[in-house]
């Protein structure tokens, strides 16, 4: 038999052959806007085909040389494994996010990039994202009280992770550790004690997060049609865990409906235990209140709780990792500057954490921002799926039709040396250094102009702007990124100010896979606990 016939030989040659036709009639199917293609080369015969795989395998150049080039003109960027970006302009970003939701969508690109039908097992809780407004309005009204929560989870999870004793060395790997703690400190939050602790729920909870994004990828190289039939199979491990997840969970969640149950048939007989504060309890809360039977399930609530945690894991933990390698790779100046301001701080505050000292701590604040700013994941701004019928069309008269995502630049912005002076060093006061300028005016004081605060609160950590889309921009920015900014905050602070860092030579490699980037996943630190706390 032929070697190209063997079957196991075979399988991956028709996948590959099935991939590449699908690519070149996916190209004719949709109208594309008459743009110059980044990537593709004159006289080549299917251009946007190995533009997508030219781009995808060296895309930060890419998208840097395409900052330079098309820097006030719109053109078309495809990439292999990701979609074909009509790419604007930086100063057409602002008229892109003012577009209303009927002509670009941001949650239908997320529905697809995610493959939210055959990656999620109830797809209707993300279709309908009642949870958005829990987040938004309760979690962040909520986030100063939840501070001493939140800080007895570090203290007791990090103490645990990266060793209790003064003195003695530990080495982590900083991405597992970190995504472990993350877990743990936002299921606080999120379920309370003693589920938050639940090391069964912890590690379903973080495989569910790696489950979505590695089917989604795969299932993007299969043609649509066969999706449905494909996501049986690679699916398979998003249903074993989702369902895990939720038979740990499901107990806790019937205890409590049946405590709501029981305290509004007797309101005037006080429940037997405090009524927790966390996300579970204000979903059971908002459940009940819509009298949507649906939403009241048992499954539905822990289903809920299972898509917080993909949510906030990957993206709280991606930050953390790289701060801390930012800082040890950095002069360790920079570490005794932010524990003074810390101590200082504390000090003044009675060594009481709350939220309020932590606005205080500007240095530490422009840390986060500017690790943020030198690694964030978001590497095209704002992107959005027409949806409108008709198609839109931008101020510059190009007009895009129905089916298209759109984008702007993020990564070259977040780089670009006019917006950011020496924007490929980590200078973690950055942003701090401005604020203080900016304070130093007297405008507040004297009760006029609200220029100067402004301009102060554009440079904290979770403000967004067409410059700094770390958290995305505008009124789909991410709703959950005060809380998150508090949690991390609060985080490094205890680290910084309990632990030694060990400092290293050369701050390891991001990875990048295609338009993605990602912190060292692998790579470890030597950290110290403190023998002066």
């Amino acid at each position: 038999m032929s070697a190209l016939l063997r079957p196991a030989v075979l399988g991956p040659v028709l996948a590959i052959v099935s991939y590449v036709i699908y690519q070149i009639l996916r190209s004719f199917r949709t109208k594309l806007p008459d743009l110059p293609i980044v990537g593709a080369k004159p006289g080549e015969w299917f251009p946007l085909q190995r533009a997508r795989w030219r781009n995808a395998i060296n895309i930060k150049a890419t998208l840097k040389d395409t900052y330079r080039q098309y820097r006030h003109q719109a053109c078309f960027f495809p990439v292999a494994g990701d979609y074909d970006y009509v790419y604007l302009p930086r100063e057409e970003l602002q008229w892109l996010l003012d577009q209303p939701d009927s002509s670009v969508s941001m949650h239908e690109r997320s529905m697809d990039i995610l493959q939210i039908e055959h990656t999620v097992m109830e797809p209707e809780l993300v279709k309908n994202p009642v949870h958005h407004d829990i987040v938004k309005g309760i979690m962040t009204r909520e986030t100063g009280n939840l501070v001493p929560d939140l800080f007895d989870e570090i203290q007791h999870s990090v103490g645990e992770f990266f060793g209790s004793k003064p003195g003695v060395t530990k080495e982590i790997n900083v991405y597992a550790t970190v995504q472990h703690l993350i877990s743990r400190i936002t299921n606080r939050v999120f379920v309370g004690l003693p589920l938050c602790r639940n090391e069964e729920l912890l590690k379903t909870g973080i495989a569910f997060a790696m489950d979505i994004p590695i089917t989604a990828n795969m299932l993007k190289f299969v043609w649509r049609p066969l999706r449905p039939l494909a996501a049986l199979v690679l699916a398979l491990p998003n249903r074993i865990h989702t369902n895990r997840f939720i038979g740990i969970l499901r107990p806790e969640v019937e205890r409590r409906v049946a405590n709501y149950d029981a305290r509004k048939a007797n309101p005037d007989t006080k429940a037997a235990e405090k009524v927790p504060n966390d996300f579970l309890q204000w979903s059971i809360n908002q459940a009940k209140a819509s009298g949507d039977p649906y939403l009241c399930r048992s499954y539905s609530l822990a289903s809920r709780v299972l898509l917080l945690n993909f949510a906030s894991i990957h993206t709280s933990s991606f930050a953390m990792t790289h701060v801390l390698f930012d800082l040890a790779a950095n002069d360790p100046a920079y570490l005794e500057e932010l524990r003074h301001e810390i101590k200082t701080v504390l000090a003044e505050n009675n060594d009481v954490w709350d939220k309020r000292i932590l606005q205080k701590m500007l240095k530490l604040d422009s840390t986060m921002r500017e690790s943020g700013r030198m690694n964030s994941m978001v590497t095209f701004a704002t992107s959005r799926l027409v949806i409108n019928p008709k198609g839109i069309t931008t101020p510059s008269g190009v007009h895009i039709p129905p089916g298209v995502v759109v984008s702007g630049p993020s990564y070259p912005v977040l780089h670009d040396e006019e917006i950011y002076p020496d924007p490929h060093t980590f200078k973690p006061f950055r942003f701090a250094e401005i604020r203080q300028q900016t304070e130093g005016s007297g405008a507040e004081e004297k009760g006029g102009s609200t220029t100067t605060y402004v301009q102060r609160a554009r440079q904290a950590f979770a403000t967004t702007s067409p410059e700094y889309v770390a958290f995305g921009h505008g009124r789909h920015a991410c709703p959950g990124r005060f809380f998150a900014a508090t949690e991390l905050k609060l985080m490094l602070a205890y680290i910084i100010l309990n632990y030694d860092i060990e400092h290293i030579d050369e701050r390891p490699s991001n990875t990048w896979f295609s338009a993605n980037r990602v912190p060292p996943m692998k790579e470890t630190l030597k950290v110290t606990r403190r023998a002066d706390i």
